[in-house]
């Protein structure tokens, strides 16, 4: 176990942050934090970073009770945080050098990591530029450079896609990619949905600083899934065919959109087949088919009552 977190518990005078949260993450996963903004996410982060002390709680990282201070278990782990935290006075060499030494490199082995670290996020070549001189893009890569210049075995990504151009936002999405899949594991938040499903093995939506739901994506989709919806284009739809289609078994309702039929069944009537050949009855061909599934965002929806990007 990589990560433990057991009734964690953070408040700021009235203000609950982080609401009795539990987490377990495992070595190798990469693992998503969901949730709208003031939900809990930096602030759980800080607690694992050390940078906040929790009221209550215990939090084990590698299997080791962490009280924010071990510099061991610190010195395993790498954080990109959601703001830009690099010397703008300072080159990019001279950053990830900077948080070289800051996590016990030194000499040649520090240089070679530098050059490791710069190399992988595809800044060696402008190495001597200062930060200033990149684009946002660019400086959320030296911003993750800093985090992995160390190797380190866990590493933090609080919203590293934030604000940034389509290129550049690939580039980090391979780069969380690779990074995995070379041994670190990966906490991950984000405001775009698209990226936790591309990415994430395992996700925990978190709302008002408590856990909502802990699964697979897959899991989390079929936690609130209990319809199936089809949607057909044919080539031709009689009011008699709507009426035979919602006389079949487990079909809730059918509804007529000029030539698209879409069509709700009960969750796994499996009852396409029956369909089609009912269609096939009244003479009329399908031209398109479209299987609707239930999305992550139909998750996040149903269960905070509100979008990601509130």
């Amino acid at each position: 176990m990589i990560l433990e977190i057991k009734n964690l518990k953070k408040t700021y005078k009235e203000f609950t942050a982080v609401d009795s949260l539990n987490l377990k993450i495992e070595d190798g996963e990469i693992y998503g934090l969901l949730g709208p903004n003031g939900a809990g996410k930096s602030t759980t982060i800080n607690t694992i970073t050390g940078l906040t002390k929790v009221d209550s709680g215990e939090i084990k990282i590698f299997g080791k009770r962490f009280n924010g201070s071990d510099t061991n278990i610190k010195r395993n782990i790498g954080v990109v945080p959601q703001d830009i935290a690099v010397f703008s006075e300072l080159s990019a060499y001279e950053n990830v050098a900077f948080f070289g030494k800051l996590n016990g490199l030194r000499g040649a082995v520090l240089k070679e990591r530098v050059k490791e670290a710069l190399d992988f996020t595809g800044l060696w070549d402008r190495r001597k530029s200062k930060p200033g001189q990149y684009s946002g893009g660019m400086q959320r890569r030296l911003n993750i450079a800093c985090a992995i210049v160390h190797r380190p075995k866990l590493i933090i990504m609080d919203e590293p896609t934030v604000g940034i151009d389509p290129q550049s936002r690939n580039h980090i999405l391979d780069s969380v990619k690779k990074l995995n899949e070379m041994g670190s594991t990966i906490i991950y938040t984000s405001h775009y949905m698209e990226e936790i499903e591309t990415l994430c093995s395992k996700i925990t939506i978190i709302d008002h600083g408590k856990e909502i739901a802990t699964g697979t994506k897959e899991q989390l989709k079929e936690m609130i899934s209990n319809e199936e919806k089809v949607e057909l284009e044919l080539s031709e739809v009689t009011d008699d065919l709507v009426e035979a289609v919602e006389g079949i078994k487990n079909v809730k309702k059918c509804r007529r959109n000029e030539n698209m039929l879409v069509i709700v069944s009960d969750k796994n009537s499996e009852n396409i087949s029956t369909i089609t050949a009912k269609i096939a009855e009244f003479k009329s061909k399908i031209i398109s088919i479209n299987v609707e599934k239930p999305s992550l965002e139909g998750v996040f929806l149903t269960l905070t009552g509100r979008k990601l990007r509130d």
